[in-house]
């Protein structure tokens, strides 16, 4: 824990604000979507430790009402979920927004077929959350497309990759 005004050692030497999780921004918006409250608020607090900010709805309707007010970066949906089941929303949302990455999870296996809308279906209790993490990263990183590169000389101007000169 630090202490509020507290600096730290940046690059080079400087002395800079030091940062806490709490100050740090998130960084993409999730909408997570259970009607078991317990599953959805561990899911919740799993992923704001991380760093997302999350959009919690225990049913479809509110979900969508939620996405269509903006600022979503991927949806996180049990597939068995009350008023609009996660199929239903998810084929809901992609009609909207077509790059947006949704994940769809269920206890029951027998509830997914080849065509579900969802980029990825997980079954409950076969993945690690580690493997949950890691999907959303990837799916996240592939809605942003690749990073440009810095040409050579912006990165010798910046001074990025240049060591020390003794």
């Amino acid at each position: 824990m630090l202490l509020p005004g507290a600096v730290c050692r940046g690059v080079r030497g400087r002395l800079r604000p030091c940062r806490t999780v709490n100050s740090m921004r998130p960084k993409k918006t999730i909408l997570c979507v259970d009607g078991n409250e317990q599953s959805l608020s561990i899911r919740k607090l799993m992923l704001e430790t991380r760093g997302y900010r999350v959009l919690a709805h225990h049913n479809g309707r509110e979900a969508l009402e939620a996405f269509q007010r903006g600022g979503v970066d991927l949806v996180l949906s049990d597939l068995f979920v009350s008023d609009l089941d996660g199929r239903r929303l998810v084929e809901a949302i992609k009609g909207l927004s077509p790059s947006t990455p949704a994940i769809l999870f269920s206890g029951k296996i027998s509830g997914y077929d080849a065509d579900m809308p969802a980029d990825v279906f997980l079954a409950k209790g076969m993945y690690a959350p580690v493997d949950l993490l890691e999907r959303i990263r990837l799916l996240l990183v592939r809605k942003r497309g690749p990073r440009r590169a810095v040409p050579a000389s912006a990165a010798m101007a910046a001074g990025v990759g240049m060591g020390a000169v003794s």
